[in-house]
C-alpha cells in the first residue's frame, strides 16, 4: 500500500485538482454569484502563476511532504494513533481527517492573528474579486510555513498516510469549491453549510470589514467556526453589495505576480 501512494500520489493530486478546477469554472460560467470585475484575465494569469510557483517549489522538496511523514512515522512507530491500541481502520481515517480539519483550522487563525505571518496570508485576502481562482492565490512562503506545520502534526500525531492523502486531496477540492463564484439556492446553502463551508459561508472570510475577514476561517467543516464562535452567516451589505478584497493592497497592472511575490516584504500593511 505504502508503495502504491508514492507511486500515483502525484497524478491523484493533479486529477483531483483539475477535475474540480474545472468543474467549479464551469459553473461559475453557467450560474454565477456575483457579477465579477473587468480585469479577470491578468487576475488568472496572477492566482494561477501562484499556484506554478507553490508546486514547482513543492516539487523541489519533494522529500518533504505530509505524506511522506506519515509514511516515515507509520514505519517507525511513532506517534500518537501508533502508540494507541488500533481502532478500525475506517474510524481510524475519519479521526485523521477531523483532527487534521482542526489543525488547518487552527493553523488558519493564527495566520490572521500574527503580524509576520498575516503578512504573507494577506496576498490570499488582496484579490478583489473572487472566484475559484482565489482558493490557489497563496504565496509560497504561506505555503512552505503549512507544509512544515501539517508535517509536525502528522508526526505527533501518528496519522495514517491514506488519511492524509485524503485528506489534503479533499482540502485542495474544497478550496476551490468554497472560493467559487457560484450559485446556491438559498435552501440548498442552509442544508449544505452544516456540513461542508459553502461559498456563500466563505465569501464573508473575504470581505474588508475585520469582524467579517476574522470569521469562518474553516476551509472543509464548517463545525469549527461554531465550536470556537467565529462563524459568521452573512456579510451585513449582503452578498451582492458586499466588498471583497482588503483595501490598498491591489496588485499592479505590470507584472502582477511579482507585485504578489513581492507584497509581504513591502513596509506598509
Amino acid at each position: 500500500m505504502q508503495s502504491v501512494i508514492l507511486q500515483y500520489e502525484p497524478w491523484i493530486r493533479l486529477s483531483g485538482f483539475g477535475v474540480v478546477f474545472l468543474a467549479v469554472a464551469l459553473a461559475e460560467r453557467w450560474a454565477p454569484r456575483r457579477q465579477t470585475g473587468k480585469a479577470t484575465a491578468p487576475r488568472w494569469m496572477a492566482n494561477l502563476g501562484l499556484v506554478m510557483v507553490d508546486s514547482l517549489m513543492l516539487r523541489l522538496l519533494s522529500a518533504a511532504s505530509a505524506v511522506g511523514t506519515a509514511l516515515a512515522v507509520e514505519a517507525q512507530g511513532w506517534g500518537v494513533f501508533n502508540h494507541l491500541l488500533r481502532p478500525p481502520a475506517w474510524f481510524e481515517g475519519l479521526a485523521a481527517v477531523g483532527l487534521l480539519d482542526l489543525a488547518i483550522y487552527l493553523q488558519h487563525v493564527l495566520f490572521h492573528a500574527v503580524p509576520l505571518l498575516w503578512r504573507f496570508h494577506r496576498v490570499h485576502h488582496s484579490d478583489r474579486d473572487f472566484d475559484v481562482t482565489t482558493g490557489v492565490r497563496f504565496h509560497p512562503v504561506e505555503v512552505l510555513l503549512s507544509l512544515i506545520y501539517k508535517m509536525a502534526v502528522v508526526a505527533v500525531l501518528g496519522l495514517p498516510a491514506v488519511a492524509v492523502l485524503v485528506f489534503e486531496v479533499t482540502l485542495n477540492a474544497t478550496s476551490l469549491f468554497n472560493h467559487g463564484n457560484v450559485f446556491l439556492p438559498a435552501r440548498a446553502d442552509r442544508v449544505l453549510r452544516w456540513f461542508l463551508v459553502t461559498p456563500d459561508m466563505h465569501r464573508v472570510h473575504h470581505s474588508p470589514l475585520p469582524v467579517e475577514t476574522n470569521s469562518n476561517f474553516g476551509f472543509n467543516l464548517p463545525w469549527w467556526d461554531h465550536l470556537f464562535g467565529t462563524y459568521r452567516a452573512q456579510p451585513a451589505a449582503g452578498h451582492d453589495a458586499m466588498a471583497i478584497g482588503l483595501d490598498g493592497l491591489q496588485q499592479p497592472d505590470r507584472w502582477p505576480l511579482l507585485g504578489l511575490l513581492a507584497m509581504p516584504f513591502r513596509r506598509t500593511l
